[in-house]
Formats: C-alpha cells, structure tokens, sequence
C-alpha cells in the first residue's frame, strides 16, 4: 500500500472524530455550572455512541499513523497532518455552522503553502 493511503487514513480518522465530537457536543448544550452536574454530563457524553465512535476514530488514526511511520520520514509525513485542522475548518464551516472568516482563510492558504514548501524543497 502507498505510504501516503496511511497519510489519508490518518487525516479522515482525525477529522471525523473531531467533527463527530464537535457535533454531538452541540447537540448535548453546554457544560453544566455545578461540579455534579459536569460530573454527570461527562459520564453521559462518554457513553453516548456518537462520541465512542470519535474515540474509536482517534485510536484508528493513530494505527493508521504507526503505518505510516513505518515507511516514511516523520519529516516528510507531519507536513501532511497540517492538512487536518484545514479540512476540519471547511468541513465545520460547511456543516456545523462554523464561522467563515478572512483570517481563517489566510491561515487555511498558509498552512497549504507551507505543506507544499516542506515536502517539495
């Protein structure tokens, strides 16, 4: 398998576990005041289905980043996982109602000058 398919699997296995997250999150409100009630909606959030699944997705992509560390130069591959808060910026902006800003769009152009500047020179 090409190094870069574990490069891939990694950043869809980060992504959909942060926006799985962020999503459920949403819908569950706000972190309770009192120290019982943080308690409690903790413990709901851990086991609701949707969140386990995010956890399962981060553990995924790490085993997906072991792969791909066998076969390649952290040097060459962490460039790539610069990608990751970029596709999570656009995915959340499109579907969970994130913020669009100038700001945000200059870094997003950075962070792909940056992944081109490292692995092509």
């Amino acid at each position: 398998m090409n190094s870069y398919y574990y490069i891939a699997g990694t950043l869809v296995f980060t992504v959909y576990g942060q926006i799985i997250l962020k999503w459920r999150l949403n819908q569950l409100g706000a972190l309770p005041a009192g120290f019982q009630d943080k308690a409690m909606f903790l413990c709901k959030a851990l086991f609701d289905p949707y969140i386990i699944s995010g956890f399962i997705s981060a553990f995924t992509a790490s085993v997906f980043w072991m792969a791909a560390m066998t076969t390649l130069e952290i040097t060459r591959a962490y460039p790539f996982m610069s990608l990751a808060p970029a596709l999570v910026f656009v995915i959340g902006v499109c579907f969970l109602g994130e913020a669009f800003t100038i700001g945000k769009i200059a870094g997003l152009i950075l962070i792909l000058l940056g992944i081109i500047v490292t692995v092509n020179y």
